[in-house]
């Protein structure tokens, strides 16, 4: 049996947690690393001790933002962060898996944080319907290297 590639690994698991997500919208999962060893991971959804918009907004979510965003959603790379560095976990020179390419908000502080490289399954802009990945041009104009996930995920069955 041929091992599986780390990218592979990451990716497999990023995807998985997004399953956990509670949001009606989207759902997105990320791990965060070092090497070969996991920081963190996250998954998009409300706030730790408010509720669950799948739970106590069955069918339509939580209410949107003036920029039709969800009005409680915590991103997946901004859950990964907060619990890495809340647990005092450096994230300086660490690598983002992420089903869904980060958005300007995110990029932001993917780059303040020092992580030095984003790799992302799927496209925001295009789930967006934006004409580009605007998170993803801001890191790659400040040095963040980003790259389209292209590698293997045998075990992914299906994916919201």
């Amino acid at each position: 049996m041929e091992k599986p590639q780390f990218d592979d690994i990451f990716m497999e698991l990023a995807v998985n947690l997004a399953k956990r997500s509670h949001c009606i919208k989207r759902h997105v999962g990320a791990v965060l690393t070092k090497e070969t060893r996991i920081i963190s991971i996250g998954y998009n959804g409300p706030p730790a001790g408010t509720h669950n918009c799948d739970e106590e907004f069955p069918g339509k979510g939580c209410g949107l933002d003036s920029k039709g965003s969800c009005m409680l959603a915590i991103h997946a790379e901004q859950n990964a962060i907060m619990y890495a560095v809340k647990n005092n976990a450096s994230v300086e020179n660490s690598t983002l898996y992420v089903t869904l390419s980060p958005c300007l908000s995110c990029a932001r502080i993917i780059f303040s944080m020092g992580i030095k490289k984003v790799i992302y399954l799927n496209s925001y802009a295009e789930y967006k319907g934006l004409d580009r990945d605007e998170g993803l041009d801001f890191l790659e104009k400040f040095g963040v290297e980003v790259e389209k996930y292209r590698g293997n995920l045998e075990n992914v069955t299906h994916m919201i």
